[in-house]
């Protein structure tokens, strides 16, 4: 164990990912500060993902150092409100700023869970924190997530000593007891989705039927409360997880589609079938033009949807797409 007054870094070739723990603004900001200022002090690449109230906080404190120094010039910074709705668009971005400085070591800071998550959110979050080990073994980067011991829940907590291999908490940095395989982790959160109160639509469908797909699920959209343009994403991220199903998933599906029933206009459609997710990281980067790998399709599904669920069971995979009105 180490007196942690700066979170630990990756040396050369390799990849360290620990959780902060804080539990007031000022830890969050002293933490998070610390990281971010040594990572410049070594020039290196640094991009700061967090929700937009902390994004302004860490803006403020690395706005001038002594001597009026600004200290935030060389930062990427993003709103992971936005960028993280679906927090299987993440992983995505955060391998593409690290493809962009070939030959440095990147220094991430990635806060994919806080307080007021959806449940749903939190365990897609959950699994994306545990497939960082995954995407980034071997590659020389460090990422450091931060997580609200006082506002989240202790379970959320407690599956974040599970995700990372290094805790930093009360100023120091160890190895977590409790870290856990990937896989085994999203195991765990391949629970059973809890069934709509009411289904507008269920289509089943096989080979050859990819355009009828597409016509019941615009006809079906014209009647919801979506945008334009929102129905017009719904219609192509049904038509791209049906088209997995015949290409990947046994050449048959199941439809369904529902609207959340709670005020804001959205819908979900759900997509059933025999297939296996035999990389767990599909989707989740974006695929090279000439990609043969099967990932074109998710990956599209992740960028086009505010959520995305994934239940990978022996009884084939599901995917359930949230879509807003806004």
């Amino acid at each position: 164990m180490t007196n942690g007054s700066t979170p630990p870094v990756a040396g050369p070739g390799a990849f360290v990912h620990p959780a902060l723990f804080y539990r007031d603004l000022k830890e969050y900001v002293t933490g998070v500060g610390d990281f971010v200022r040594a990572a410049l002090r070594a020039d290196e690449p640094v991009l700061v993902a967090v929700p937009g109230p902390h994004l302004d906080a860490l803006r403020r404190s690395l706005g001038a150092g002594e001597g009026g120094d600004p200290q935030g010039d060389g930062v990427e910074f993003v709103d992971m409100g936005g960028l993280g709705r679906n927090p299987g668009r993440i992983l995505a971005a955060l391998q593409e700023f690290a493809d962009r400085h070939p030959g440095r070591t990147a220094r991430i800071v990635g806060e994919p869970i806080w307080p007021g998550r959806s449940p749903a959110e939190v365990r897609e979050a959950t699994r994306h924190e545990a497939l960082i080990n995954t995407a980034f073994a071997g590659r020389p980067a460090t990422i450091l997530c931060p997580y609200d011991t006082a506002a989240l829940p202790a379970a959320v907590v407690a599956d974040a000593r599970r995700t990372h291999p290094t805790l930093i908490e009360d100023g120091y940095d160890r190895p977590s007891p409790r870290y856990t395989d990937a896989a085994v982790v999203c195991s765990d959160c391949d629970l059973p989705l809890p069934e709509p109160v009411a289904v507008g639509l269920v289509l089943d469908y096989s080979a050859g039927e990819l355009a009828r797909v597409r016509e019941h699920a615009q006809a079906w959209a014209h009647g919801t409360d979506l945008a334009p343009a929102r129905r017009a994403d719904l219609v192509l991220a049904v038509s791209e997880a049906a088209a997995n199903s015949l290409a990947h998933g046994g050449g048959s599906g199941t439809l369904r589609l529902w609207t959340t029933g709670t005020g804001t206009g959205g819908v979900v459609a759900e997509v059933r079938d025999a297939g296996r997710f035999a990389n767990p990281l599909a989707g989740r980067r974006r695929p090279a033009l000439a990609s043969g790998d099967g990932g074109r399709g998710l990956w599209m599904i992740h960028q086009l949807c505010d959520l995305v669920e994934v239940r990978a069971l022996d009884t084939g995979l599901t995917l359930r797409l949230h879509m807003a009105n806004g």
